[in-house]
This record gives C-alpha cells, sequence and structure tokens, in this order.
C-alpha cells in the first residue's frame, strides 16, 4: 500500500503568519515520514507554494487551486489530507475548510461551521454560554460605530480586556485599568480587524487544556497551569520563555481536574469539532470560567499541546497519527453513506 500524502498547511494572512510557520516546521518534525509522505504548503494571499525540498528550502513551487496539486521533477503531486496549521484566516475562520470541501480533500481540524463559530470569540463565548459555561461579562465593537466609555465600563468594570474579536497570540490586546485608557486600547485592537471585544476582567489561575479524536473516542490531556510574569499572558509572555511559567500537569486538586476535561469534552460535542483543540478558562476561586476555544492550536515543540501530549506519556508523532487515521476512517465511512 502506497504512503499517504499529508499537506502540513501554514501561513495566512493574518499577524500570526510566522507563528504559523513555527507550528509547521514542529508538525513536520513530528510527523512519521516512514508512513506518510509529506510536504509543508505556504498560502499568502494569492500565493499558495509548495515546499517540497523543506521550509527553509528557497524552492517555492506555485499550487494548481483546481485540485490542490503541484508539479515537483515531472509529476504531479496531489495529497490524501491536509494538516491545517494556519492563525488566523483562512485556515481558522473556516473559509480554507469551505474551499477543501468542495473539491473534496479531507482535512485534519473543525470543519466550517464550528471553525467560523469559534473564531469569532464574542459569538463563541455568547453560544456556549447558553449550555451553562461561565463566561466574562463583555461588549462588543464594530469599526465606525459611536464608543460609549461610561457604558462600556458600566457592563465590564475595570481592570477589563480589549482585543481583536477574530485573532489570536495577543496580537492588539490591552489589559486596562482606567477608563481613558480605554479608546487607544480600542484603536490598537482595530488594528487588527473591524471588531473589538472588550472584556472584564476575571482575577484567578489561568489553564489550557487539550483534546482530541480517534477512532476510538476523545482523548483529554493533561491540564496545563500558566502563570505570566507579565501584566497579562501577552505576546511576550507567550513565546518568551523567560516571562512565563507553564506547569503541566496544573497544580490543582483532581476534582477541577477532572471538571476541566469533562467541560473541554463537552465543548468539543456542542460545537462537532475534529481534530485537536484546546480550550483556555480562569479558575476564580472554585468556579471554572471559559476564556475561548481554539481549534487550530500551536504545534512548535514548547506549545501547549505538545506540553500535554509529553505529559501524558505520549509522542506528537502517535497524536499526530491518531488523527490522521481518525480523519480518513470517517471520509471513507462517509464516502459509502
Amino acid at each position: 500500500m502506497s504512503m499517504k500524502a499529508i499537506a502540513i498547511v501554514a501561513g495566512g494572512d493574518s499577524s500570526e503568519y510566522s507563528i504559523s510557520l513555527k507550528s509547521a516546521a514542529g508538525l513536520y518534525s513530528f510527523i512519521d515520514k516512514t508512513n506518510y509522505n509529506t510536504c509543508i504548503v505556504i498560502l499568502r494571499g494569492r500565493d499558495w507554494s509548495a515546499c517540497p525540498e523543506g521550509i527553509d528550502s528557497p524552492l517555492r513551487i506555485p499550487m494548481d487551486k483546481n485540485d490542490f496539486s503541484y508539479t515537483y521533477q515531472g509529476q504531479k503531486k496531489g495529497f490524501d489530507l491536509a494538516w491545517i496549521t494556519i492563525h488566523g484566516t483562512p485556515g481558522e475562520n473556516g473559509l480554507l475548510q469551505g474551499y477543501f470541501d468542495m473539491i473534496g480533500l479531507p482535512y485534519s481540524c473543525c470543519g466550517v461551521l464550528p471553525a467560523a463559530l469559534t473564531f469569532n470569540k464574542y459569538v463563541c463565548n455568547r453560544y456556549l454560554s447558553q449550555f451553562g459555561l461561565k463566561v466574562a461579562p463583555s461588549v462588543l465593537l464594530k469599526r465606525g460605530e459611536p464608543i460609549d466609555t461610561n457604558k462600556i465600563v458600566a457592563e465590564t468594570g475595570l481592570p477589563c480586556f480589549v482585543k481583536p474579536n477574530l485573532g489570536g497570540s495577543s496580537f492588539g490586546t490591552s489589559k486596562i485599568k482606567m477608563a481613558s485608557e480605554l479608546s487607544r486600547a480600542i484603536d490598537l485592537a482595530y488594528g487588527e480587524c473591524n471588531e473589538v471585544l472588550v472584556e472584564g476582567f476575571l482575577p484567578g489561575t489561568e489553564l489550557t487544556n487539550g483534546c482530541y479524536k480517534t477512532t476510538k473516542g476523545l482523548v483529554c490531556l493533561p491540564v496545563t497551569e500558566v502563570i505570566s510574569k507579565n501584566e497579562f499572558f501577552d505576546y511576550e509572555a507567550k513565546y518568551n520563555a523567560d516571562k512565563a511559567e507553564e506547569i503541566t500537569p496544573a497544580r490543582i486538586p483532581e476534582s477541577m481536574r477532572d471538571e476541566i476535561q469533562h467541560t473541554t469534552a463537552r465543548i468539543y460535542k456542542l460545537l462537532d469539532c475534529k481534530g485537536i483543540i484546546r480550550v483556555d478558562y480562569i479558575l476564580c476561586g472554585s468556579a471554572l470560567y471559559l476564556l475561548e476555544v481554539n481549534t487550530t492550536p500551536g504545534m512548535t515543540a514548547t506549545s501547549f499541546i505538545p506540553q500535554q501530549v509529553k505529559a501524558a506519556g505520549m509522542t506528537m508523532t502517535e497524536v499526530m497519527e491518531q488523527v490522521i487515521e481518525d480523519v480518513l476512517f470517517t471520509t471513507k465511512t462517509t464516502d459509502h453513506v
């Protein structure tokens, strides 16, 4: 039987472009190349390029968007599955998933609706709150609409967070303590997208938990505790080991660990997720609050998911194979319905 061809799809059109490339390099290092023919594909606007000689090689071959293939050394190369690791548009918001659905190419992560829903922080949290999950008080702002500072502060309180409603890695995010800081923080967030989310500050312990699906069912990973040495877990703290402490497994009671893993699995099912997700929480006393759901989490060697996989006594090589085989099995089963 010939090896399956896997495209690790990276890049995208957001500020997280370079982070996505690092995730792609991580995934490429994890995947079992004796089982899968693997090629990184980089998307940037209309420029879609395959990297058949590795991401560090200058060789870039244009992709044929009709069937997501490329020609290398006189041979046309297609794929059996796309592993999407784009953080931001078009890979995290459902656009790329819609394209893959149309050409019939299986992919590793959530479908169009779950991706679009989770990419919109405000809508996702409002939706999940209808099922009893606790979320911070928040206000959604849209570019061009008048800003009523007093009304916003009345809704969220101070301190509060101001962040792009569509985006990640804390780009354009601020924690403010005075109402006079609000306008500047909103302008900063608008630099990332046309919608801004203002959320009330929740004091407590920040926790994050990964979950993925195999042919045998859901697997919830160990919980990670996050301690930022900055004002909050901002971009610098996320990508500078000296600015944050990440403890896996988290120093929490077993009962709380079980509650978090149960909640993560419940969210996975409520959103009809696929592949690997990560859910971020804040523990305020004994109350667990949802922060956000990430359906294309970071995949460098030091990212949360690889940390949690290691703490569970597994390897990312194993986990990637489990996800790939589940997607291919589900696709094959669906095709015969």
